[in-house]
């Protein structure tokens, strides 16, 4: 996550590509969530943002940090324009799906990672919440599932869960 953190805020437009695969990850946004976020699901004063699931899931806020909130704050400084959308293409639109595909490709071949997908991202949140100790019904919440069997895979590989068992 690091390489590719590094590497999207080398891109031609650095603040947005970093801000938008840090809150990918944070997260654990599908590609839906992510172009769906509004400036009006972020509270800066606060430190939140309302991450609103699809497929069912489980709408929370979410506590940004602060390297979250730098981020963010870094991409809207300067915008004047009256969109509602977070996130914008070069043109001035909502980021489509097929660009941020497109735009996590480019990135991670720049962090020299092989076969990166949007999706891994969610994933990699999961299992370092996992491998961080957390419990399984947290995770469930903070990604927004409704069944646990969907979050036990990010469980079942973490050691941590071992950790002083004897």
């Amino acid at each position: 996550m690091r390489r590719l953190l590094v590497a999207a805020r080398s891109g031609r437009h650095g603040p947005r590509d970093h801000a938008m695969l840090l809150l990918m990850y944070r997260h654990g946004l599908r590609v839906s969530e992510l172009i769906a976020l509004r400036r009006s699901d972020l509270d800066l004063k606060a430190g939140h943002l309302w991450v609103h699931r699809l497929k069912r899931g489980l709408s929370t806020s979410h506590p940004l940090a602060g390297d979250e909130l730098r981020a963010i704050r870094r991409l809207l400084v300067g915008r004047q324009d009256g969109l509602s959308w977070l996130f914008l293409s070069e043109r001035g639109q909502p980021m489509t799906r097929q660009a941020i595909n497109y735009l996590v490709t480019v990135i991670a071949a720049r962090a020299g990672l092989d076969a990166v997908h949007p999706h891994m991202l969610r994933h990699s949140c999961g299992h370092a919440l996992a491998h961080a100790g957390r419990d399984l019904r947290l995770i469930q919440d903070y990604l927004g599932h409704r069944d646990p069997r969907h979050t036990a895979r990010y469980t079942r590989t973490a050691a941590t869960r071992f950790e002083g068992l004897w």
